[in-house]
């Protein structure tokens, strides 16, 4: 329908029947799915929105075998499955979402386009306006956020990229619900009347005094009108936010909201009604500058898919047996066929780009559709939609560089018997900083507590940092006794998604363990082994988010 009209259908009752469970009651995904969808993929899908929504993205086996109702040796498959994707690490008894597993949701950001042609604008007006600005996309009766320009300050915000909030009570939410159908409609009062304190929204505090429905059909009605909208301390007190559509103009009768831009501020900076007095100008220009970069961008040119996954996935079930689940692997690897220049592809399109064969890539698409992360289109298309972002994506988004170095330090002090660090340069450039290390087994072995400063000349990590000629040349630093007697140490760089050195891990050793030629011999490969899969992690991480190094 036209963006300038709006369409609330009455009010209807919702009886049990109807209504939608909320999601703790939800039976497993397969017991309702179509006949020919992979049961596998559901069951592992379910264990990744579980971690997803837990603290710090972690929980038990045991954890995972109640949540989502699976017998445990189902559970120990499918992790076992996931972290040989390199989507979670297994410790102990403690399954973690790792930074891998955001190479599916940059597969929705590539194919979605927003944040790599609108990011630089909402970053420019954070600065601008010194308050944090955020881009958002409609997630069925939710709002989703895609990009966040977040000021630091003691009172921050905690959104991340990929929280789903509900509609009502959001700015953007109303703007959105300009364009609903009458099923959307329906679908938001379901939802409203089986969950009406929000827990199934676990990224806003639970609604203590539910509002009438009839309250956000004004908000709706009041934002066709004025093509704003606010939101006056509705998630929680002293949070108010301004939102304005940005509209894809290359098809003006259609007038289709590409995604929402929103400034987001506290009562003790900002009113509601001073945000749009004061700031909803300029605001309004970024989401003019917006739409004019939609409208002018060229076509993406569409990078090289991946055609190796099939075979992968083959390998990896000839040599781990029955542990390796390939239907799961097979089914996830589909989502990453999308991207840039590749946001709509038909079924042969998905078996070309994954290797798979046909049926196989029809059978994934049937299950990923009936998960809701993927969309069929009339002409026979699929797309992904906005819910891929909560297969792990939002406590990913937050991940820093010494998290993400810090399982593979770990490992390699496993692998070398010798601690290992990582360090980044001060801000003078005249120090190291510890900001990572992994102990070894040794009574006498470098220990350095983290945050530590030291003179970036006198080590290995500071002269890798600093990339002196010869150390440049070499692509590594070896140190012996020049910052203490008894500590020999080698170290190599960690580039970031642009080639730049941003970090640097070291090994330490006592010179009687081991030998200068020794230190290259035996630690240099070990630590460059490190250091390129830090680096492939700091790729995927690193695509859509600022990942900060320390």
């Amino acid at each position: 329908m036209p963006a300038h009209t709006t369409h609330v259908p009455p009010a209807e009752a919702v009886t049990p029947t109807e209504a939608v469970a909320p999601a703790e009651a939800v039976a497993p995904a397969e017991a309702v799915a179509p006949a020919e969808a992979v049961a596998p993929l559901l069951r592992g899908i379910a264990v990744l929105r579980r971690l997803t929504e837990a603290p710090d993205g972690t929980l038990s086996l045991s954890a995972l075998e109640k949540t989502t109702g699976l017998a445990r040796s189902t559970v120990d498959r499918l992790t076992a499955t996931l972290a040989r994707m390199g989507y979670v690490r297994l410790d102990g008894r403690d399954v973690t979402l790792a930074p891998r597993l955001m190479e599916l949701g940059n597969a929705y950001l590539a194919a979605l386009r927003l944040p790599a042609l609108l990011s630089a604008r909402a970053d420019a007006l954070a600065d601008e306006l010194d308050e944090s600005v955020s881009l958002a996309v409609g997630d069925r009766d939710g709002v989703r956020f895609i990009h966040q320009a977040t000021r630091r300050r003691a009172m921050s915000l905690s959104f991340r990229i990929g929280d789903l909030l509900p509609a009502e009570r959001t700015a953007p939410g109303p703007l959105f619900a300009t364009q609903w159908t009458d099923p959307d409609w329906h679908r938001w009062r379901q939802r409203r009347a089986t969950d009406p304190a929000d827990r199934t929204f676990p990224a806003v505090p639970s609604r203590e005094h539910p509002t009438p429905d009839e309250d956000f059909v004004l908000r709706t009605s009041t934002a066709a009108s004025d093509g704003y909208a606010l939101d006056d301390q509705l998630i929680e007190p002293g949070l108010v936010a301004l939102s304005v559509p940005v509209r894809d103009l290359r098809d003006p009768g259609a007038g289709r909201l590409a995604c929402v831009a929103s400034v987001v501020s506290h009562t003790s900076r900002h009113t509601a009604p001073d945000l749009r007095t004061t700031l909803l100008p300029r605001l309004r220009a970024a989401v003019t500058a917006m739409e004019t970069d939609l409208r002018t961008a060229p076509p993406p040119a569409p990078g090289p898919p991946r055609t190796d996954l099939a075979t992968w996935t083959g390998a990896s079930k000839q040599e781990l047996g029955r542990e390796f689940v390939e239907s799961l692997a097979r089914g996830l690897t589909v989502l990453t066929a999308f991207g840039e220049g590749r946001s709509a592809l038909t079924l042969t399109q998905v078996a070309k780009a994954t290797g798979l064969a046909r049926a196989t890539a029809r059978r994934a698409l049937i299950t990923l559709t009936h998960a809701d992360l993927v969309t069929p289109a009339p002409d026979a298309t699929f797309t992904l939609t906005p819910q891929v972002l909560s297969l792990g994506f939002p406590p990913l988004s937050r991940t820093s560089l010494p998290e993400i170095a810090q399982p593979h330090l770990t490992a390699l002090a496993d692998r070398v018997h010798e601690s290992t660090s990582l360090a980044v340069l001060s801000d003078s450039g005249e120090e190291i900083q510890y900001t990572a290390r992994a102990s070894a087994p040794h009574v006498l072995s470098a220990r350095v507590t983290l945050g530590t400063r030291l003179p970036a000349h006198a080590t290995a990590l500071g002269r890798v940092l600093l990339a002196h000629p010869e150390v440049r040349a070499r692509g590594y630093a070896l140190v012996d006794e020049e910052l203490e007697a008894g500590l020999r140490a080698v170290a190599v760089p960690v580039h970031d998604r642009t080639g730049r050195v941003t970090a640097a891990i070291n090994v330490a050793t006592h010179p009687a363990r081991r030998t200068p030629t020794a230190c290259e011999t035996e630690l240099l490969p070990e630590l460059s082994r490190t250091a390129t899969a830090i680096e492939a992690d700091l790729r995927v991480a690193g695509r859509f988010v600022h990942v900060p190094p320390t």
